[in-house]
This record gives structure tokens, sequence and C-alpha cells, in this order.
């Protein structure tokens, strides 16, 4: 399969990285590194292994792209309006659209823009980061679950698993809600509470009052999913999160070095969206609510 990259940076330059290095045919659109990486080539260096792209297949408009088969979103959620203008040009009738971005709802509004679209989702549990032009930085785990929104041909779903696996990325197909809830019960406490500590996970998890916040938090995701009918998520899950934090590096995540470089923060679909929804299912989370209102009003001091 043809795969186009849009959002070359710490997720999509691993990830379309390592398809790339295992020999998929997969084009890159660029921005700021275009003449660097034309000169230079991509440099991934990853804990399972470093490798370099000397001449990658690049571009600065997605109108000189080829049409693809499966197209990677790895934007920010905030740039999501750029889809637009972004997809049309990659589409054919079956291209398969995976978004690997935070947050809850975002398929249903990408299928709004384009309604036949085939759409899944791949949420990513990864600690990367782009540490300069053309250059990644993967430091620990890197394995992503996709789950089908609205892909019609199940063998265009099984291509992409083993497309992943093959590269040397660990991969499984998960039920939709599951994956999107799963990776919530990570993102919401962690990537809000180390902006509003303005720490790291690991400080997070070595106090044992935001240790019990943490995990309470992580509880009221996990509440929140089964509300709305998520199933093999329950509270061993929580457990398991903090446990798989505490092996990784000390890790500001996405939303800590957005805000750090003040950047706008992913607050609508990592928090207000997941908020919404389960309110529409009669569950509450409160300390996510008081995260989400402390998130507001440091944003507002950037702008």
């Amino acid at each position: 399969m043809r795969y186009a990259i849009i959002g070359t940076g710490a997720v999509g330059g691993y990830y379309g990285g390592r398809l790339a290095n295992a020999g998929h045919d997969v084009h890159f659109l660029l921005h700021s590194d275009y003449a660097h990486i034309r000169e230079y080539g991509l440099q991934v260096e990853s804990c399972n292994g470093s490798f370099h792209l000397p001449r990658p297949n690049i571009y600065n408009s997605v109108q000189d792209m080829p049409q693809a088969d499966v197209v990677i979103v790895a934007l920010k959620t905030t740039r999501n309006s750029l889809l637009s203008q972004l997809l049309p040009p990659l589409l054919h009738p079956k291209t398969l659209v995976l978004l690997i971005q935070n947050g809850i709802g975002l398929e249903a509004d990408v299928q709004k823009m384009f309604p036949g679209l085939w759409l899944a989702a791949g949420l990513a549990f990864i600690c990367s980061a782009k540490t300069g032009p053309g250059r990644v930085s993967h430091q620990c785990y890197g394995h992503i679950s996709i789950g089908n929104y609205s892909c019609p041909d199940q063998q265009v779903m099984e291509r992409l698993v083993a497309d992943f696996n093959a590269s040397g990325i660990k991969a499984a197909e998960v039920e939709y809600h599951e994956a999107r809830w799963k990776k919530a019960v990570w993102n919401m406490p962690f990537n809000g509470m180390t902006v509003a500590m303005n720490t790291q996970t690991d400080k997070l998890l070595q106090h044992p009052s935001t240790r019990s916040l943490i995990r309470r938090q992580m509880l009221e995701v996990i509440g929140a999913a089964r509300a709305l009918g998520v199933q093999n998520i329950d509270e061993s899950f929580a457990d398991r999160m903090i446990e798989n934090t505490l092996d990784m590096v000390p890790y500001s995540p996405s939303m800590k070095l957005d805000y750090d470089f003040h950047r706008p923060m992913e607050i609508d679909y990592l928090y207000t969206r997941a908020i919404a929804e389960a309110h529409k299912a009669g569950f509450s989370m409160p300390c996510l609510e008081m995260l989400e209102a402390q998130l507001r009003f440091l944003e507002n001091l950037h702008s």
C-alpha cells in the first residue's frame, strides 16, 4: 500500500519513518523541515534501533503528492480545520485515513467534513519528540492500537496492521471506542497535570498526593467509558497505566510542550468533548472538569 504522512513530527516522523525504512512506499508532507530533509534526510534516533532515511519522498505542497491508499494524519487536533484542504488531493475512493491524534470525537467531526471517507483511529502509546529539523527522538514504547471507525473493507484494516508489524511497530486492531477511551485514561490526567503543575510524568507519580490524584482522574475516565458502554476496561487498567508510566523515562507530554512553546493546547478534544460525552451518559468527571478549567485559564494567559 502507498502511504502519505500529514504531520511529519514526533509521531508522524517516527511511524512514517519506520514504514519507509522497511521498504514501504511512503510520502511525507513537510513545511519548515523541507529544505533540511531534502539535503540531509530524516534521522530517527530510537530505543528500538536508530536509522537514517537519506532520500525520503518529501513534498512541501499536498498538490504535488500522489494519491495514497492510507493517509496517516499526525497533526495536532488544533490544526484539523486544515484537513478540508490537505486531504482531497490524496484521496481515491478507497483511501483509508488513519487519525493518529489524541482525544474524543475526532472521527465524528472529520466524517462530517467527508461523509464517505474511510476512517480509523490510531492510538499511539509512545514517548517520542522532535528534537530538531529532520530529527526524531523515540525514547520508549511505540505500540499502536487501531480502531475501525468507518472502513467497510476489513482486508484494508488487516493489511494496515500487518504493514505496521512488519515494519517493527507493534500494532493491533481493537474496538474503536475501547481504543479511544483507553488512550484517554493516560492522556487526560498526564497531559493536563504536567501543564498545571509545571512538571514531568515521573514527578507526578513520585509524590503521594499527585499520584493519588492521577489515579482518581484515571478512574473518572474509566467510569465515563463504562457509562458509555465501553468494555474491557476497569480499575486494573489504571494501575497498569501507572506502572507503565513509572517504567518510562521522565517525559513531557505533547500538551506540556505546546504550553511551554506558547502553542495552542488540544483542550477541546482531550477534555471538553470527553466531558460532554460523559455528561450525555449521566456521568460527571469533577476532577477533570476542574483541570479543564485550569487549562483554559493558563491558555488565556498566553493569548
